[in-house]
């Protein structure tokens, strides 16, 4: 992996289409601090634009996946002035992230190898898949600080798990093990621990062999669908099939299919 120069606690590695972008403050469970936040939101606007990036995948090192708020070494008077910013920025940049997470055309996987709690939870409901290994445990962990959510959470989380349950998770901020979140539809797919980025990086793989125009407009459907009415969601389709049948993806699509082969999408 390759750490670079203006992302002092990130790591990337790309291979198979698929952008590995790694949390790496170990040592405090990659909790996030200002400027990390800012580097993760780098990351996804140069792998979105990265023509060799079919996917990315958000992940942590050693043991946790992301924390959350660093509360530690000024942390906490980060977390103060978001409030006192507030008027000349009314997102803050936990908003911010969210907006970068979903407002990319690619695929996001956020691989959940160890603990993730508050905005750290946050950072992963953000992405479009979630992945979680075997024992880990997540928390909306919030009101444990006399906090409310952000980063997306109260919107995020409500659509994955329904409101009455989103409701119980953020406000008793208990911790939900890898079998209950997947479960209630948390996470996509829970995988063993044991070889947990090997089986990530196979699933992401075989996502990024998928036709990235198709899964670029799919992604904006979904994004869309919470604020349409089925009509104007059926035109958005229709239209959004329109476009698919203009590249040369839908063509390989079909021959392979008539070839009994795995179709070779190039993004054309």
């Amino acid at each position: 992996m390759i750490t670079p120069t203006n992302a002092e606690h990130l790591l990337f590695q790309t291979e198979q289409g698929v952008r590995t972008v790694t949390l790496n403050r170990p040592d405090r469970l990659n909790a996030l601090t200002t400027e990390l936040a800012e580097a993760i939101q780098t990351a996804i606007a140069e792998a979105a634009s990265d023509d060799a990036v079919r996917v990315i995948v958000l992940t942590g090192a050693g043991r946790g996946f992301c924390a959350g708020l660093d509360l530690s070494d000024g942390g906490a008077a980060s977390l103060d002035g978001q409030g006192r910013q507030a008027k000349l920025d009314p997102l803050g940049w936990i908003g911010r992230q969210a907006l970068t997470l979903t407002g990319c055309d690619k695929p996001i996987i956020a691989a959940i190898n160890g603990a993730a709690a508050g905005a750290g939870l946050s950072l992963a409901l953000a992405a479009d898949i979630r992945l979680m290994a075997a024992g880990a445990r997540v928390t909306t962990g919030y009101l444990r600080r006399g906090l409310v959510p952000d980063g997306g959470m109260a919107f995020f989380l409500p659509r994955l798990v329904g409101a009455s349950r989103a409701a119980e998770l953020i406000l008793t901020a208990r911790d939900i093990d890898a079998e209950e979140a997947e479960r209630i539809g948390l996470v996509s797919r829970v995988l063993p621990a044991v070889g947990f980025r090997e089986a990530v990086a196979s699933y992401a793989a075989d996502l990024a062999s998928g036709p990235p125009i198709a899964q670029t407009l799919a992604k904006r459907l979904l994004m869309q669908s919470p604020d349409l009415d089925l009509r104007a969601m059926l035109q958005l389709e229709l239209a959004s099939i329109k476009t698919c049948f203009t590249t040369e993806d839908v063509r390989e699509g079909m021959i392979a299919f008539l070839q009994k082969r795995r179709p070779a999408f190039q993004g054309k």
